[in-house]
């Protein structure tokens, strides 16, 4: 993982990535990717519920709550 890339779960509020490939043997991959959070695709994190789970991420004009579990098994790419 490079300098940039970090996990979607620990980005904070208003950052955005892009997610990156990630691993297909995730149990959430297959799931995450047919809602739409293909490698490319550019996420910003909306809200992050007080115990950290959920995080609603916003991409593609739609937003999505995911268990942080699920959000750290995604990587992106922090862009500025």
């Amino acid at each position: 993982m490079s300098a940039a890339a970090a996990s979607l779960d620990a980005l904070r509020i208003g950052e955005r990535g892009r997610v990156e490939p990630g691993p297909a043997e995730h149990p959430a991959f297959h799931r995450l990717i047919a809602m739409g959070l293909l490698p490319g695709t550019e996420v910003r994190v909306v809200q992050v519920a007080p115990l950290g789970d959920p995080v609603e991420v916003e991409f593609n004009g739609m937003r999505l709550s995911l268990r942080k579990a699920d959000a750290a098994s995604v990587r992106v790419t922090r862009l500025a």
